[in-house]
């Protein structure tokens, strides 16, 4: 393939971070299964809609943010030079526009909800650099990802996917507050450590019974991936804020594999943890972050 097609590309991969959509499509499994699952020809909707919202949210990140990278990261798509500002304006409102459409065929409810999400993708994109709430706003763009896929199930949107999404968007905001600190220089605080733990949390509190035991099982999983991931946040020396963010993003499909473990079928376990190993693998050619 052509050399120049190949930069191309991969710019296109960078400005969308594409290494993290198999997190996407593991919240949207998540949350149609929570509502009873079935209706397995929205799911394709579902799938694309939702990926359009987040890459054409990523697309507008880079363009809302090209004068703060031109002068702290210089090595980013626009300022480097590899695509133009406006160029990336438009690839991302495309993206935004056809995540909407798609996700329109889905239903009265899943069309006003994706609204919301796309105003809550414009105001963190607007906003995350100047407001220091801006995690709980990114947080609340993954609880309605939920929130929609939810309206897809088979029983309609009940309370299972929206207490799951509330402990996704804790996990999200814990994780943002880090994320913080590869731009802002300055020690990680470890009060983000505990909104990590949300979704565990909420698995001993919902998780009773017959239920309890896989649940404990897939949250021994997540409670060891975490840990592997911020234990240099308690160690002497400079720390590496991109591998902790990238490892806990990766970690969003455990939050996953854990809101559905109390009836989690084999097929839907295993596709979790192969979207789990896909992040993985992605990461290593386009940054998560």
């Amino acid at each position: 393939m052509n050399p120049v097609i190949i930069r191309q590309l991969r710019t296109l991969l960078v400005l969308g971070r594409v290494s993290n959509l198999p997190t996407i499509w593991s919240n949207c499994l998540a949350g149609w299964w929570l509502s009873g699952g079935g209706n397995f020809w929205k799911l394709p909707l579902l799938l694309l809609g939702v990926s359009a919202l987040y890459t054409g949210g990523m697309f507008l990140n880079d363009a809302f943010d090209a004068e703060f990278d031109r002068q702290r990261r210089t090595s980013r798509p626009i300022p480097s030079g590899k695509i133009p500002l406006e160029m990336v304006w438009r690839f991302g409102w495309a993206w935004l526009a056809l995540g909407i459409f798609c996700l329109l065929f889905l239903g009265k409810v899943a069309a006003v909800l994706a609204l919301v999400l796309a105003i809550c993708i414009l105001i963190y994109n607007a906003a995350h650099k100047v407001v220091t709430a801006s995690p709980w706003l990114m947080g609340a763009c993954r609880f309605w990802v939920y929130v929609i896929a939810g309206t897809t199930g088979a029983n309609g949107l009940s309370g299972w996917p929206v207490w799951c999404g509330a402990a996704l968007a804790l996990y999200v905001v814990g994780l943002s507050c880090i994320a913080r600190r590869e731009s802002f220089r300055g020690p990680v605080p470890y009060w983000p450590l505990l909104l990590l733990l949300a979704p565990i949390g909420l698995a001993l509190l919902m998780d009773k019974g017959v239920a309890q035991k896989p649940a404990m099982y897939v949250a021994l999983i997540f409670a060891l991936w975490t840990a592997r991931c911020v234990r240099t946040v308690f160690q002497a020396g400079e720390i590496n804020v991109g591998r902790i963010v990238s490892g806990l993003l990766a970690g969003i499909v455990f939050v996953d594999w854990l809101a559905v473990a109390p009836q989690c079928p084999q097929w839907l376990g295993g596709t979790l943890l192969f979207l789990f190993g896909m992040t993985i693998l992605l990461q290593r050619f386009v940054p998560a972050t």
